[in-house]
């Protein structure tokens, strides 16, 4: 194989490659013995057959397969060898190709820009720790104990009101008819919440135990029987207990209840919490500040064809006409987005980062814990879907570069408390929407330039092709 590597327009090369025809005809010749024992024709034994005969027979099918297994094989060994990384799908252009035929052909590709990491260690960040006071922490078990009500039975001649917990056995008809999914035993109501049927709690206000009550409802759109969608039902309740909330003492039997060990326990849970609450927002602070440091670094050239695709991306749903207007904008983002991901590749490639196995099934039982009662979902989600595991993967392998950086960088260590977090979270917040304001205002501008400045083109295009008629 020969190789000759043209350097074209900045990051674009061709790459003539040569293989002659001796070398294909082996590539053929080990094709065909391979075919010659899987092949049965009239007339001979199994792996017996000739040859020629195979290559009268199968001559072209074999040799579209070999030429797409060379053309793989010398493209990748081409690329690897002239330490070629390619961005995005190389073209080829076949020149020479055939059976019994020298095989020439030209490789087309857009290389990655070469990327200097050595301001790393210069990066700096602001790395935040936040200091929980313990006021803070008892407010929100407070909150915690207030959001976990407790019952106590009353007295049998106490009648139920708003806030007070009745349960009660029922069944229930539609015209004097019972139905399916029409009885109930020991059903628990909050009256007040109004979470069974819609007015259905305000009915029981005033009922004691061992009442009996009949309670009118209307079945809604979401009930099972469809031909009952939407119509009255009669609930006979037989009234089992009225109980009445009681405060929530904050002790140690409150905290086991929370799954802590004791109350102490559950102090330092919460006070970890609150920290995690604030901690992962600030955390995400200091990322953007090491992206925005990135950003000024310099690479020569930014590939077009990935800023195409970026492009693409960001203009997806959008009429051709937002398309053109924003174009020069999205060029912009785009140009930041790739160079930073350049940069970040480059980094974790130098230093070996990898994402396991394990590493990817941790970020995933992550993405279930996030969404409960939704688990199933989420997991034949991942599981169906192979792009979608891919990005998850680009997203623990870019959190994996980042920290590293964070390690080579330089942090600036600040402790604050809760309410300095807020305001600092509140700041990048304002920021951003200014951010995204100028960049509105931006294209809004290059909208009302466009507008002035067109009708004043068309006049000398006109002008232009008169004169080229004459």
């Amino acid at each position: 194989m020969k190789v000759t590597v043209e350097n074209k327009k900045g990051l674009n090369k061709d790459i003539k490659v040569f293989i002659d025809k001796k070398t294909m005809n082996s590539y053929m010749d080990e094709k065909y013995e391979e075919i010659k024992g899987t092949v049965n024709l009239k007339g001979f034994r199994p792996g017996k057959v000739p040859v020629e005969v195979l290559k009268r027979q199968f001559g072209k099918a074999v040799f579209s397969e070999v030429l797409d297994k060379v053309l793989k094989d010398t493209t990748t060994k081409a690329l690897e060898e002239n330490k070629i990384k390619p961005a995005g799908q190389p073209k080829l252009d076949l020149k020479t190709y055939g059976e019994d035929k020298d095989l020439e052909y030209i490789i087309s590709v857009t290389e990655f820009p070469k990327v200097e990491l050595k301001s790393i260690e210069n990066i700096k960040f602001d790395e935040y720790t936040v200091k929980i006071d313990e006021s803070e922490t008892e407010k929100r078990i407070k909150e915690i104990a207030k959001n976990t009500p407790s019952f106590k039975d009353a007295p049998p001649e106490t009648k139920a009101k708003e806030g007070d917990l009745v349960s009660f056995d029922y069944t229930a008809t539609v015209d004097e008819k019972s139905f399916k999914g029409g009885e109930g035993k020991n059903t628990q109501l909050t009256l007040g919440k109004d979470l069974f049927l819609k007015g259905f709690d305000k009915q029981l206000v005033g009922v004691k135990k061992d009442d009996q009550k009949i309670v009118e409802a209307i079945l809604p759109e979401n009930f099972p029987e469809k031909e009952l969608v939407n119509k009255k039902a009669k609930f006979n309740c037989k009234i089992l207990s009225v109980k009445i909330s009681e405060e929530v003492k904050i002790d140690d039997q409150f905290a086991k209840n929370l799954g802590a060990k004791d109350l102490i326990d559950l102090k330092t849970l919460i006070s970890k919490q609150i920290n995690d609450e604030y901690k992962n927002s600030l955390d995400r602070l200091s990322k953007n500040q090491i992206l925005k440091e990135l950003e000024k670094f310099k690479v020569d050239e930014i590939p077009q064809n990935l800023v195409d695709e970026e492009v693409k991306v960001l203009s997806q749903g959008m009429t051709d006409e937002d398309k053109k207007k924003s174009k020069d904008n999205f060029e912009e983002i785009a140009k930041k987005r790739i160079k930073v991901g350049l940069i970040l590749n480059e980094f974790g490639e130098q230093n070996q980062i990898k994402v396991s196995e394990q590493e990817l099934q941790a970020e995933v039982q992550k993405q279930i814990r996030m969404m409960p009662g939704q688990e199933k979902m989420v997991m034949d989600f991942y599981q169906k879907n192979q792009s979608a595991l891919a990005s998850l993967r680009g997203t623990v392998y870019e959190e994996k570069i980042l920290n590293l950086v964070k390690q080579k960088a330089k942090s600036n260590k600040k402790e604050v408390s809760k309410e300095e977090a807020e305001k600092i979270l509140k700041q990048s917040q304002n920021q951003d929407e200014g951010t995204k304001q100028a960049s509105k205002k931006k294209v809004e501008t290059k909208k009302k330039e466009v507008k002035k400045t067109s009708p004043k083109t068309k006049s000398p295009a006109k002008k232009t092709k008169k004169v080229s008629k004459k």
